[in-house]
C-alpha cells in the first residue's frame, strides 16, 4: 500500500509551492520506520480526505475543532487503504454515498491538525449524487454544496489553488451520479 501511495504522490503535478513542499515532506514521512498512518504511534501521520463533487458543485464543511471550511476527511484506520478511508470518512461526515473519480491521490497538503498533531493529508476526488448532505450524529452539521467560485471564497485559503485544479479536472466529467 505504501509503495502505491508513494507512486501516486510522485506523479502529482503540484498546483503551487505549498503542495510541492507537502509532496516532498510526505514522501519523506513515508520512509520513516513508524507506520505513517498510525495516529497513536506518532504525532506526524497521514490522513485521507475527499473533495466531493456533483452537478451542484463541491461540498465543504466547517471543521468542528478548527472552525475552518474544508473538505471532509479524517484518520486512516489500522490496515485500511487511504482511498477507502477517504470514502468512509466522507460518507460519515456528509451522509452522502460517494465513489472515487479514479482512486488516485489528487492533492497533498501538510498542515497542523487538532491536539498538536501534524497531518499529511492525501486528498482524493469523490463523486456524489447532488442530494442534500445529512451528516452522522456528532459530525459537523455545517455541510453545504458550493459552486466553485463560492467555494474558493469560503474555503480555508490554503485550498484555493486545489479547488481551481479540481474545477478544471471535473469539468470533463460526463457521467455524474444521480439521486
Amino acid at each position: 500500500m505504501i509503495s502505491v501511495v508513494r507512486e501516486q504522490i510522485s506523479a502529482i503535478e503540484p498546483v503551487d509551492e505549498r503542495e510541492r513542499a507537502s509532496i516532498a515532506a510526505t514522501l519523506v514521512r513515508l520512509g520513516w520506520p513508524v507506520d505513517p498512518f498510525a495516529e497513536r504511534a506518532h504525532s506526524h501521520h497521514l490522513t485521507a480526505s475527499g473533495f466531493i463533487v456533483s452537478t451542484r458543485g463541491v461540498l465543504l464543511h466547517r471543521h468542528r475543532r478548527l472552525g475552518i471550511w474544508v473538505q471532509p476527511g479524517g484518520h486512516v484506520d489500522e490496515g485500511e487503504d487511504p482511498a477507502v478511508a477517504a470514502e468512509r470518512e466522507c460518507a460519515e461526515e456528509t451522509g452522502l454515498s460517494v465513489h472515487h473519480l479514479d482512486g488516485r491521490v489528487f492533492h497533498v497538503d501538510v498542515h497542523p491538525g487538532p491536539r498538536g498533531h501534524t497531518h499529511y493529508d492525501l486528498r482524493y476526488v469523490l463523486l456524489s449524487a447532488p442530494g442534500d448532505p445529512h451528516p452522522s450524529p456528532g459530525e459537523s452539521p455545517e455541510v453545504f454544496w458550493y459552486d466553485f467560485a463560492a467555494a474558493r471564497e469560503r474555503a480555508e485559503p490554503a485550498l484555493v489553488a486545489a479547488l481551481g485544479k479540481l474545477e478544471r479536472v471535473t469539468s470533463g466529467v460526463r457521467d455524474w451520479p444521480s439521486d
